[in-house]
């Protein structure tokens, strides 16, 4: 764009401009009119500019913006006037325009650049636009521009760009390097979080399979106060409550459980452990042993690993209960099961029920 153009454009754009007053003198000489006032009011640095005496006397004010393209300069002050910046300018003049207006104070154009600049990343040109992100203090680009890095290491170490960041720029190696590392490791615990999220979730519908099957019943195992019914359907938390029940069905019979050397068995001991701190109703809960670890707790306590462990299984399960509609259990059975109904659990286990109080503080313990 040459001056004359740039003129007739702001004249065009401003409706009824006055006469400029002020000249614009670029790297080649060239001289782009513009207005003071326009210049002032959108920049602050050049406001200071304006208002500085000049050296040397004469009628015609100028300022020298040098080091940069005539063209980009030509849009930069098309800018200032008129707020406006075609794609074909950002995309042909945007690192010189981001140079621009971290120089002279335009943020408006400088998040322009820096939304403009984002887009036109690549492989070949990303430790380039870092470096210029850094020098122009542009969080945004940086960040963007150090995620395409670290996302394609092994391609961005084979440009141009970074060799030339390796022999000249140690520091900012370091700074991408140590991004890397840390990024690296918001994904390891991102993966450990997710997998423990997904056991404390696990353990919620265990509660709630196990109140289910002491309260309702479900396909294999039942409350004590009703006799099994073999035509009982699954439920809609089949899967786990089919784990449930086989674990129950497993510690109503096992002979090695009370002297813990069963290990099946020490899970039951820990679901049963862990119902009993969720539980709010102990007077009232069907749940076996309920009320027998309640009062253990109340008598020695909890240690802090296991309160911890109940506060994120209460949080899992509050946020799964939010997340997730209510759904009414599902009336058609998932499969056709053979197996054969057994006696209840609790039926069995009021047979135990003596040498289970006398047992229960190593089962708490354990």
């Amino acid at each position: 764009m040459s001056p004359n153009n740039f003129a007739a454009d702001t004249d065009g754009l401003s409706g009824e401009m006055p006469e400029s007053d002020i000249q614009i003198i670029t790297s080649g000489g060239h001289r782009i009119p513009s207005h003071s006032t326009v210049l002032a009011g959108a920049s602050s640095v050049l406001e200071s500019i304006l208002v500085r005496p000049q050296k040397r006397r004469s009628s015609e004010k100028t300022i020298r913006i040098l080091g940069v393209p005539c063209d980009a300069v030509s849009v930069f002050v098309q800018f200032l006037s008129s707020f406006k910046c075609t794609e074909e300018q950002m995309e042909k003049h945007g690192i010189h325009l981001l140079a621009l207006s971290h120089v002279y104070l335009v943020p408006q154009l400088k998040q322009k650049c820096t939304k403009g600049l984002a887009e036109q990343l690549t492989i070949e040109n990303a430790v380039d636009m870092l470096q210029l992100s850094r020098l122009c203090d542009a969080p945004d680009l940086y960040l963007k521009c150090l995620k395409l890095i670290s996302t394609n290491f092994k391609k961005v170490e084979k440009a141009e760009g970074w060799k030339f960041l390796q022999d000249h720029d140690p520091r900012l190696e370091l700074e991408i390097l140590q991004f890397m590392d840390e990024a690296d490791s918001r994904k390891k615990r991102t993966r450990r979080h997710r997998r423990e999220q997904n056991l404390y979730l696990q353990l919620s519908e265990a509660m709630d399979c196990i109140e289910h099957i002491c309260t309702e019943g479900c396909t294999s195992v039942g409350p004590c106060d009703e006799e099994p019914c073999g035509k009982k359907l699954p439920c809609s938390k089949f899967k786990t409550c089919q784990g449930v029940q086989l674990l129950i069905r497993h510690f109503a019979t096992c002979k090695r459980r009370v002297n813990g050397g069963c290990l099946r068995c020490k899970r039951m001991w820990q679901l049963l452990r862990l119902h009993s701190s969720i539980c709010d109703q102990p007077d009232e809960c069907r749940v076996p042993l309920c009320r027998q670890f309640k009062m253990k707790v109340q008598q020695k306590g909890e240690d802090g690993l296991w309160k911890s462990l109940v506060g994120k299984v209460v949080s899992a399960r509050a946020l799964s209960s939010l997340s997730l509609p209510k759904r009414k259990r599902e009336e058609e059975p998932k499969m056709n099961l053979g197996h054969h109904q057994v006696r209840s659990f609790l039926t069995t286990q009021c047979h135990y029920l003596e040498l289970e109080k006398s047992s229960v503080n190593a089962g708490v313990q354990q």
